[in-house]
């Protein structure tokens, strides 16, 4: 709270002053605004556990192209759902005609189905991917991820 002293006879005068508070709501609320979109990029998946990941920080890029597979069967590229199997092919064929790098990255809900997952694997190879990704998350501790 700020005093302000008033000229004559009327004695200080109180007032809050509210400038740095709005200073401040200002500057959070950027900062929500400029993280926000950066949190969800893609389709969030709870993926298999390992022991022993290899480090893929390719597929954090912006221009990585990764596939997700979610616990009900859905398949998504990036953040776009994708309606019907077939049409997952052509989809990331268009995708890597542009790039040099032609690797897809695929990351999958530990308890989708084994064969919607392999189904996708087979589809994403035969577009001619060069190098074929799988995404795990690493397991905490000795007896996890079994």
């Amino acid at each position: 709270m700020a005093m302000a002293t008033g000229g004559g006879d009327k004695g200080s005068i109180a007032d809050i002053n509210v400038t740095p508070m709005v200073d401040i709501m200002l500057v959070v609320l950027i900062i929500f605004m400029v993280v926000t979109p950066l949190l969800q990029k893609n389709v969030s998946v709870d993926m298999a556990k390992t022991r022993n990941p290899r480090e893929m920080r390719e597929a954090d890029r912006d221009d990585a192209i990764v596939v997700a597979v979610t616990r009900d069967g859905k398949i998504y590229i990036g953040s776009d759902q994708i309606a019907i199997k077939d049409n997952l092919g052509p989809k990331v064929k268009d995708m890597l005609a542009a790039k040099v790098d032609k690797t897809v990255y695929i990351k999958s809900d530990r308890r989708a189905r084994y064969g919607d997952v392999v189904d996708v694997i087979d589809v994403v190879r035969a577009t001619g991917v060069d190098t074929l990704g799988l995404l795990t998350t690493k397991a905490e501790g000795k007896d996890s991820g079994q």
